[in-house]
């Protein structure tokens, strides 16, 4: 199978080295696959009526000082990684799965690499893990990577 798109997503936490060095050596070893490379901010919610909507879509405000932080992790992260992504973006969502769903559907993703945390205590019980979440709604293949360090938030 030739995959023409894949993307990486990534919480920008330590451990997202070895998710990273997946996805590196999935692409050098199908030159004609392009890789980009996905972060998601919390954004700040504004209810309308029954719809919940990222702030930061309604006002444009994109400049603010946790999205320069993060563009500024994102670009040590790919340059840390050896990656060559052709794209690269920091977005916000309602949550990191429907923000993972909608980007792999506008984008025509082909494969999707994401790591997965176990997740324990309350944390597990309340959110799940996102790649758990996105597995049954995503279109495309997808790679998960486990990883050992438990997610106890």
């Amino acid at each position: 199978m030739t995959y023409q798109h894949v993307l990486l997503v990534t919480d920008l936490l330590p451990d997202a080295d070895v998710v990273a060095q997946k996805a590196r050596y999935i692409v050098a070893n199908r030159p004609e696959s392009k890789l980009s490379v996905l972060h998601i901010v919390e954004d700040d919610m504004v209810r309308f009526g029954y719809e919940l909507v990222p702030a930061s879509s309604l006002s444009g405000e994109t400049d603010g000082e946790h999205w320069i932080d993060a563009r500024a992790k994102l670009a040590q992260f790919i340059e840390r990684n050896e990656l060559q992504a052709v794209n690269s973006a920091v977005t916000a969502a309602i949550s990191n799965d429907k923000g993972i769903v909608n980007y792999c559907c506008e984008k025509e993703v082909d494969l999707l690499i994401i790591g997965r945390h176990e997740r324990r205590g309350i944390a597990a019980w309340l959110v799940g893990a996102t790649a758990d979440n996105i597995l049954p709604n995503v279109p495309c293949d997808s790679l998960v990577v486990k990883l050992d360090t438990p997610m106890t938030k």
